[in-house]
């Protein structure tokens, strides 16, 4: 399915990069660094799995880029968090899927998460928040990867 692939497309390399990175870097806790990198694989595998699945369960769905906007990124606890408006130009109401990747300033894929945004009236915006899943260090952007409507 094309927006499986879509969804999940560049794990690969997120998953090589974010090693890369951690056994370049080291680790302050004591652990050596492929200890390190593998935990970071894991939690990105974690997130690009939870992702996929919630793509997955969204049957019947049409791309709907077009109608979600992300404003900026901000923190909470560490987290990275940004706001989500889903716009409905539909004559009837409507349910979203937005997949949200955070990342860094070399582009290199931090996290992923799939955000519901159900219920939204015809003609008519909401508001959601999309947060990562796990602190996340550094200056971060976050990504619209896609957005599904049913």
């Amino acid at each position: 399915m094309a927006v499986a692939r879509d969804a999940v497309r560049g794990t690969g390399a997120a998953l090589l990069a974010t090693a890369l990175l951690l056994g370049a870097a080291g680790c302050s806790d004591g652990d050596g660094p492929s200890d390190a990198a593998s935990r970071a694989a894991e939690v990105v595998a974690s997130a690009t799995a939870e992702v996929q699945k919630k793509v997955d369960g969204f049957k019947d769905a049409a791309d709907a880029k077009k109608d979600v906007r992300l404003g900026d990124v901000t923190r909470d606890d560490g987290r990275a968090t940004v706001p989500v408006t889903v716009t409905n130009g539909a004559s009837s109401t409507r349910s979203y899927l937005v997949v949200v990747t955070f990342r860094d300033q070399g582009g290199n894929r931090l996290d992923s998460v799939a955000l519901r945004v159900d219920r939204v009236g015809a003609g008519r915006s909401k508001k959601a928040t999309a947060r990562s899943h796990r602190s996340l260090d550094g200056d971060v952007e976050a990504t619209l990867d896609r957005a599904l409507r049913h």
